[in-house]
């Protein structure tokens, strides 16, 4: 076993397996192998070293990626446990499944995906008398993701250290729109036991910082702990690792500055850049030989992102055959593009290519509109991965709400499904319900359950509702997940009903989600329960299904992130779309210049870049982006040459807009709190550095309020 292990592995996949001790940091490069590093590392540690699968933690960044991890070191060790192969949020699960009484919640907590949050908003959108007027679920989101981050006492005070009447209260009592939103929220939270993805990290990280002996638990727990996609990284998962590692010191961590492209969600690739300054003593090791891609792509990706000055210089070496030469065309109009790419699909078509080897990568979504007119004037078969994800399409929250309900009995699932199928439990009787359920601080379905002799729910199905969940209740331990869902959908009634209305997607669906059950159950063995597949389904995204169908993928940049495909066809290649209109700092650039890298070598066999004259919205022209400038002529097959007028053009572009990048902060001689001075203004004091507002406050000493000091002009104080 212990050779199997170490197999096939090169001269820097080798050194990063086998250096087991200390701070290691490995410079993977894309296509280099760094998962197969991964999982020969866990396997080594448990084979070679003999340390136990339940002493490593190692952290990637999807459910799919953790999945498939698992199984790969299941046939490396031979041992059903495989330690903690995890998400952050999936580990911090297992944490506070563990640990929650430290903050006086049940091992039995709620896990919250966005449509939960939404759910919750509508009962303080109608208790509160809001709309949407006020502020979007989507903005209400986001301000509670940022209100929590940005003031953390406060946060911990009311979610954790207050009594949920006096949290109530202080909803009650709340009179502006920001208040009553985020007060209600986390009543609505904490009356549920529910937790979302922010709070799954802040909660653990409260508990670590709160209780010293549970942290050292852990700490002492995890001997070794391994951290993929490292550049992807955000402060609070940061802040958790270095919680987690002081015991040991024994940490790993891989990943790759140039695809950094996750900034805007608060990844920071200086984590990964200084990770041997913050960590005295790193062992860096470069991973650089790819796997993936033809020297043509290679070629294409390297003469790319060198042109980026916050890097770690290092170059890719392909490994795989010569294949056919990269090609670039330029169309004049949207639709001539489009009928480019569906050529050359129908060429590769020809050639015995499946349609599922080929996919669309794109900066943003409407530049799909030509190219989706094109596919069905062609009938070509394919599917954009967006919209609606498939655990948020209303047949699987429905499936998943049943299966809540055994498991948690929580007002959330009840309120989703107890009319589903039809009991004749309408607006009325859940009415009634709240206010019994308010009135003894109970939750909806226990009040069901104390009222269901009231005449109010005569003529209904409440009994046999309730019937069906106490029964399979009581098997949730005697049956395996996949088969609890597909008796109780039987059972219900729920598949009838979809029957009855003829719905066969929906219904393939419900078959696609018992498929993604059973081989969750495959791939964890005996330890899977329904508590904690429901907590992890609900950290799950659209990557975690399968698709068997031979279509063509079309989908964003970002969500290509970590997947590779035969064949990419990179379109809308033109300033304003790649890189994006909203850029105007350089870090901004050096991330759209990142972004474009990313999807470059996602293709393994071939690459196709595209662009097309025409206008932007705001009725700008369109030119060629300057990424697609950025790649030496010697590696890149141009279909037609630029005509010269429309190069100069181009180019002109380019650098009027470069002259307009405003200064990053750290390339700015001063920062806030610093004294300066103007040649007329004299001396005074930055105030603070505002990018919204594209200014510096200076209060200069001679006057009576602050200046604001264009960030492009920035050069004209001298900090002093």
């Amino acid at each position: 076993m212990f050779e199997d292990v170490l197999e096939g592995l090169n001269e820097e996949q080798l050194q990063a397996v086998t250096e087991t001790e200390g701070y290691v940091r490995v410079i993977a490069g894309a296509g280099s192998g760094k998962t197969r590093a991964l999982t020969r590392r866990f396997a080594y540690l448990v084979n070679e070293l003999g340390i136990r699968p339940g002493n490593i933690l190692c952290v990637t960044f999807t459910n799919k990626a953790a999945n498939e991890m698992r199984q790969r070191i299941h046939q490396l060790t031979g041992d059903n446990d495989t330690g903690y192969i995890n998400t952050f949020h999936g580990f911090c699960v297992s944490v506070l499944q563990e640990d929650s009484h430290a903050v006086s919640y049940p091992k039995s907590f709620l896990v919250l995906d966005n449509s939960d949050i939404d759910a919750m908003l509508r009962i303080i959108y109608e208790e509160r008398g809001l709309t949407l007027r006020d502020m979007t679920f989507a903005n209400a989101r986001d301000y509670f993701e940022m209100r929590k981050g940005l003031y953390e006492p406060d946060y911990y005070l009311h979610m954790i250290q207050m009594s949920l009447e006096d949290l109530h209260q202080k909803y009650l009592e709340a009179t502006e729109v920001n208040d009553i939103l985020f007060y209600g929220y986390l009543y609505q939270e904490k009356k549920c036991f529910g937790l979302d993805y922010n709070d799954l990290i802040f909660f653990t990280l409260y508990i670590f910082k709160q209780n010293e002996e549970i942290k050292l638990k852990w700490q002492k727990r995890l001997e070794y702990i391994m951290i993929d996609e490292f550049q992807d990284i955000d402060p609070p998962q940061y802040q958790l690792m270095e919680q987690l590692c002081g015991f040991h010191g024994n940490l790993f961590v891989v990943g790759d500055p140039d695809q950094t492209i996750y900034t805007w969600r608060g990844a920071n690739v200086r984590f990964l850049m200084d990770f041997d300054q913050r960590f005295i003593g790193t062992e860096t090791i470069m991973m650089m030989k790819n796997y993936r891609s033809t020297p043509e792509i290679i070629s294409c990706a390297n003469s790319l992102i060198e042109k980026n000055r916050r890097r770690i210089k290092k170059e890719l070496i392909p490994l795989c055959e010569h294949g056919q030469a990269s090609r670039y065309h330029h169309a004049p109009s949207a639709a001539k593009e489009a009928e480019w790419i569906v050529q050359e699909i129908k060429n590769l078509h020809e050639k015995g290519v499946d349609y599922k080897d080929i996919t669309i990568l794109y900066r943003a979504h409407y530049v799909t509109r030509s190219i989706e007119d094109a596919f069905l004037k062609e009938e070509l078969p394919y599917a954009i991965y967006s919209g609606v994800q498939f655990f948020a399409r209303a047949e699987i929250k429905d499936a998943l709400s049943y299966l809540r309900m055994i498991a948690l009995k929580d007002d959330l699932s009840f309120l989703r499904i107890v009319n589903l199928p039809k009991r004749n439990m309408g607006d009325r009787r859940i009415a009634w319900l709240q206010t019994k359920a308010d009135e003894e601080h109970i939750s909806l379905y226990e009040a069901l359950k104390l009222g269901i002799n009231d005449p109010v729910f005569a003529n209904t199905k409440a009994v046999q509702f309730i019937d069906l969940i106490e029964k399979f209740s009581r098997e949730t331990g005697e049956k395996p997940v996949s088969v609890l869902l597909g008796e109780i959908l039987d059972e219900s009634g729920y598949e009838l009903m979809l029957r009855t209305e003829g719905s066969q997607t929906r219904l393939d669906n419900l078959a696609e989600l018992k498929q993604s059950i059973h081989e969750y159950e495959v791939s964890c063995g005996e330890e899977t329960d329904l508590v904690s597949y429901l907590n992890h389904i609900a950290l799950f995204t659209n990557q975690d299904v399968s698709e068997r169908r031979d279509q063509i993928r079309m989908m964003t940049i970002h969500a290509a992130k970590g997947l590779e495909f035969p064949y990419v066809f990179l379109a809308g290649m033109n300033e304003g779309i790649l890189p994006s209109r909203k850029t105007n700092t350089e870090m901004q650039m050096e991330e759209e210049r990142r972004l474009a890298f990313v999807a470059v070598t996602r293709a393994e066999k071939g690459l196709y870049l595209s662009d097309a004259e025409g206008q932007n919205f705001d009725r700008s022209s369109r030119y060629v982006s300057r990424f697609v400038l950025d790649i030496d002529k010697k590696y890149l097959e141009y279909d037609n040459e630029l005509k010269a007028d429309l190069l100069k053009e181009s180019q002109d572009y380019i650098a009027r807009s470069e002259k307009n990048v405003l200064p990053d902060a750290e390339d700015l001689p001063f920062k806030e709190g610093d004294r300066v001075s103007h040649r007329v203004f004299g001396e005074g004091t930055v105030e603070r550095i505002d990018y919204q507002e594209e200014a510096v406050f200076v209060k200069f000493d001679r006057m009576p309020t602050s200046r604001g000091i264009s960030l492009r002009a920035a050069g004209k104080l001298v900090k002093i």
